[in-house]
């Protein structure tokens, strides 16, 4: 399965690095285009002045590791397509030139099931698309949150207990299975 990956799951880390260590357990195939890497670069500077240059940094190390997961943009795809916000087009345009099956994104509102039918795709959040597939196939998914909160502990240098952490990461319904 092929999944486009919207900036809002990308940043932040927690949630990015379960979904990418699930991916790498060949769980699903992630998929994201420039624009959406540029979104998320422009979004971390929220948390101070070196935030842009830590998720530069991040993306750099992420084209490295998923060479094939970059979508080229499509000439005039997008000059076809409508969503409610149009700042959202490139996310659906770039879906259909990478021939993803899902899209995964925190923006349902902004991604209508029957439009994305249209084009052949579905959406879902990342609660219920990483609960989906825990109860299809449970240890990939087991081993890839502890990965994550392992790295987690070790990087802040605290206790961070498992449940909480997927609660922050907004992942409150895989947090409660695995709790």
């Amino acid at each position: 399965m092929k999944v486009m990956l919207d900036a809002c799951v990308l940043y932040p880390t927690v949630l990015r690095e379960i979904l990418l260590q699930v991916a790498g357990r060949g769980m699903f195939t992630p998929l994201w285009s420039a624009r959406i890497l540029e979104e998320w670069a422009r979004a971390a500077r929220k948390i101070g002045p070196t935030g842009e240059a830590q998720a530069r940094s991040e993306i750099a190390l992420l084209r490295a590791r998923w060479p094939k997961a970059e979508v080229a943009e499509r000439a005039g795809l997008e000059a076809r397509l409508w969503l409610p916000d149009p700042a959202d087009v490139h996310v659906l345009a770039a879906a259909i030139a990478g021939s993803a099956d899902l899209i995964l994104t925190f923006n349902a509102r902004d991604f209508p099931r029957g439009t994305l039918a249209e084009e052949g795709l579905k959406r879902d959040g990342p609660d219920s698309f990483l609960y989906d597939l825990w109860l299809k196939n449970p240890d990939p998914v087991e081993a890839s949150v502890h990965e994550v909160q392992a790295e987690a502990v070790r990087l802040s240098g605290e206790a961070l207990e498992l449940r909480p952490l997927l609660k922050r990461a907004r992942l409150p319904r895989l947090g409660k299975a695995l709790s």
